[in-house]
This record gives structure tokens, C-alpha cells and sequence, in this order.
């Protein structure tokens, strides 16, 4: 996967160079040389200077191949700016932006962008967007371990809200990806189960 980046904040710095060390392809775009410093010495892929909404600033950090875009700079309105010019005219696959405001990233929660609320989300929640949920994985919290893994949903599930699901002790369902494939981060328990998706769970495993 070839991703760009735009805005070497701190942020966008640790996306970098936790998906250089995972094997893909990563460019970065900052405004400021100085804000490549931030990286850390594993770094191997490439640093763009460049106006974040210009679109041929853009290009020449090549945006033109990029499989995913993640707009992460300190400016909601700079990264929807980024997103959109992704999206519409670079026509990008994948595209995430960090948006501190949630009323903000409900506002622009649209096909083709998808608007994470760094409020709430932390690192894992974009290394697990662009890399894809999988049927089990296991994270590690200071001394503590995290289950995640998705099921199809069972056939008496459908029509159920969340809050009526019942849960092992220490489990809660984490997100639901519909049949088209939306990944939705589960914000309250009176979300509707639909025929066609796929929950995720996680699991406090010790």
C-alpha cells in the first residue's frame, strides 16, 4: 500500500513510522521542515514540503498513486480541504481524516471520507483503518491484553439493537462493518443490527 500523509504532527509522525516499520510505502507532507524531525530514526520513507491544500504541492508528494491519504494536521479544516481535493479530484481509495471537533466528523461522515475523531480514537484506530480488520487480533494496553475479532452477525441478531446483544464478562462490541463495507466505531448501544454485517467484539483478556 502506497499511503501519503499530510501533516507531520505528533500524530501524524507516529503514523508514519509505524506503518514504515509495518512494510508499506509512506510519504509525508508538512508545511515546515522542521516538523520531519518528529519522525523517528526507522523512518524510511520520503518528506514532501508543501502547503497542505495545494493542489500542486499535492502532486509532487505524490498523491496521484497513492492508495490511501491521511490528512493529520492540527487544522480540522485543512484536513476536510485535504480530503475533499483526495477524494474529488485525485479520486484517492482510501481516505482519513483526523477531525478534532465530533460534531464535525458526524457532519462530513460521507462515502469516500472517513472522518476519525482523534477525541476518542487513538494510533490503533488508524493503523487498524488502513491496514483492515482481521478476525483476530490481539493489542496490548500497559501490562493488560486486548482481544478484538469479528464475526458474520448470527441470524438472531438481526433486528436487534446492540443493547439487547448479550456479552461474556469483560466483552463489549467495539464497531460494525456493513455489507458495503463501512467500518463504524459503535458510539451508543440503540445502533440498529442489520443482515450483512460484521461485528467486532473486544475482550479483556487479562
Amino acid at each position: 500500500m502506497n499511503i501519503l500523509i499530510v501533516g507531520c504532527s505528533r500524530m501524524g509522525a507516529s503514523l508514519a513510522s509505524a506503518m514504515s516499520e509495518r512494510g508499506y510505502d509512506v510519504s509525508v507532507m508538512d508545511r515546515r521542515s522542521s516538523s520531519f524531525e518528529r519522525l523517528d530514526d526507522k523512518f524510511t520513507g520520503l518528506t514532501f514540503k508543501g502547503f497542505p491544500i495545494d493542489n500542486d504541492d499535492l502532486t509532487a508528494a505524490g498523491i496521484e498513486s497513492c492508495d490511501a491519504v491521511c490528512a493529520v494536521t492540527d487544522d480540522d479544516n485543512v484536513n476536510l480541504m485535504v480530503a475533499q481535493i483526495a477524494k474529488d479530484v485525485h479520486h484517492v481509495g482510501l481516505i482519513l481524516t483526523q477531525i478534532l471537533d465530533p460534531e464535525k466528523a458526524t457532519a462530513y461522515d460521507q462515502d469516500g471520507i472517513n472522518p476519525i475523531c482523534s477525541t476518542s480514537l487513538t494510533l490503533d484506530a488508524f493503523i487498524s483503518a488502513l491496514e483492515g480488520y482481521k478476525d483476530e487480533q490481539m493489542l496490548n494496553f500497559g501490562s493488560h491484553r486486548v482481544k478484538f475479532y469479528s464475526i458474520p452477525i448470527p441470524k438472531e441478531f438481526i433486528g436487534m439493537k446492540a443493547m439487547e446483544i448479550q456479552f461474556e464478562t469483560d466483552e463489549v462490541l467495539y464497531a460494525i462493518v456493513n455489507e458495503g463495507g463501512k467500518f463504524n466505531l459503535i458510539e451508543h448501544y440503540n445502533v440498529l443490527l442489520k443482515e450483512g454485517d460484521t461485528l467486532i467484539f473486544s475482550k479483556l483478556v487479562d
